[in-house]
């Protein structure tokens, strides 16, 4: 089974998000666009594991803690590796410093089940599209350009959740496995 921890997105961020995705979408149709109902602020990918250690995953997951929820909010839109050679278009998220002390905490909490690190530095966003190639980009670029600054919304929680990911056809299909309370007063 495929899984991954993360944090979830309100649904007034969610619909924010959609909005401004969908005209990227139309200006862009050769990238492939990630349905905003499966977005999430992802915090470690873990991938093809078995059941047992699905089940290891959790207990350990109900071990990681923060002092304070999570704050984060959604802004700004920008590319991976960079805007000249883009792979992923992304929404771009500021967070209180607890974010990236829960990610690693995640991460030294399963490196005992043979879950290795991840290499690169933790970058908190939420991804939009995947690109094949570059065509489409000059106008997605000239309608990042007309629409300004993005301001999506902001949460504040103090769960992370356990997920499955299918991959079908149409897109990675996400189901909640466990749910995790890692801080209290959340909202």
């Amino acid at each position: 089974m495929r899984v991954f921890v993360a944090l979830d997105i309100p649904d007034e961020v969610r619909q924010s998000i959609s909005e401004v995705s969908k005209k990227l979408a139309r200006a862009c149709p050769q990238a492939r666009w990630a349905r905003v109902e499966s977005l999430h602020v992802t915090l470690k990918f873990i991938g093809e594991t078995t059941p047992e250690i699905v089940e290891r995953v959790k207990a350990s997951l109900a071990l990681v803690r923060s002092e304070v929820p999570v704050e984060m909010s959604f802004r700004g839109v920008g590319f991976f590796p960079n805007q000249r050679h883009p792979r992923v278009f992304w929404v771009g998220i500021a967070a209180t410093p607890n974010l990236a002390e829960l990610a690693a905490d995640v991460e030294r909490r399963l490196e005992p089940l043979g879950i290795p690190r991840e290499q690169r530095p933790f970058r908190p966003h939420l991804t939009l599209a995947r690109f094949q190639s570059e065509e489409g980009l000059a106008s997605l670029r000239e309608v990042l350009g007309s629409l300004g600054a993005q301001e999506f919304g902001a949460t504040r929680t103090g769960e992370l959740y356990l997920y499955q990911s299918r991959l079908k056809p149409g897109g990675a299909e996400h189901t909640r496995l466990a749910r995790f309370a890692f801080a209290g007063g959340a909202s």
